[in-house]
């Protein structure tokens, strides 16, 4: 079922890429009261802690120097810019950018990883044997898969939004019951970066790169 689910949100999405997500999410949570409401069964095994949430703040961090800082801005010049104008309406409107903040928490830090992490990926690699091999591909194919779903970003976007959720769902594959983690990870890393837009600062790294090139 979960690759049934996999095949069809992309097709819904040509119509507009919310029909997708929200297809499979609806599935996902189907699924979850189907279970009675079992939250292990999608990664939610572990309480949340005071460690989990700083841990989640450095990891977040971590990946935007990685890949924000060090490799997106590169991946622009030589692939076009990060097609963002879909967040321009925060620029320096701070009822916009809380309304945003508040969403971007519930679906995509909340949503995105209990939907493509604690369904799509547990699920496949349960699906292909529950075993470190199939969790390790089921990794793979989900960051391939998550970067795809991001194509209204341009190129540089795909590639980008792939690195970052890979490094994302290898911590999953080594938290397994840990999918808290992700979501506060997630929720952090977005913070940042719609923090950044709001300030007017996203493209900041962008002109250092071009600078550092031309030196």
């Amino acid at each position: 079922m979960v690759i049934l689910v996999m095949i069809i949100a992309p097709i819904l999405s040509i119509a507009d890429r919310n029909y997708g997500y929200f297809f499979g999410l609806f599935i996902a949570l189907f699924l979850l009261w189907q279970s009675g409401w079992n939250w292990k069964k999608f990664g939610f095994g572990e309480k949340i802690i005071p460690r989990t949430i700083l841990n989640a703040l450095l990891l977040a961090i971590a990946i935007f120097l990685v890949i924000d800082i060090c490799i997106q801005p590169f991946l622009e010049i030589y692939f076009g810019e990060i097609n963002l104008s879909s967040l321009d309406d925060i620029r320096a409107d701070f009822s916009s950018f809380l309304i945003l903040f508040l969403i971007m928490w519930i679906f995509a830090a909340f949503g995105e990883e209990f939907l493509f992490s604690g369904y799509y990926m547990k699920h496949l690699a349960e699906f292909l044997g529950d075993t470190d091999k199939a969790w390790f591909i089921s990794a793979i194919i989900l960051s391939i898969y998550f970067g795809a779903s991001h194509n209204y970003q341009g190129t540089a976007g795909v590639i980008a939004v792939a690195l970052s959720s890979s490094i994302s769902f290898f911590i999953f594959y080594k938290n397994r019951t840990n999918l808290a983690l992700l979501v506060f990870t997630h929720g952090f890393y977005d913070t940042i970066g719609l923090t950044l837009i709001y300030l007017n600062k996203d493209r900041l790294f962008y002109e250092w790169a071009i600078k550092l090139i031309n030196f």
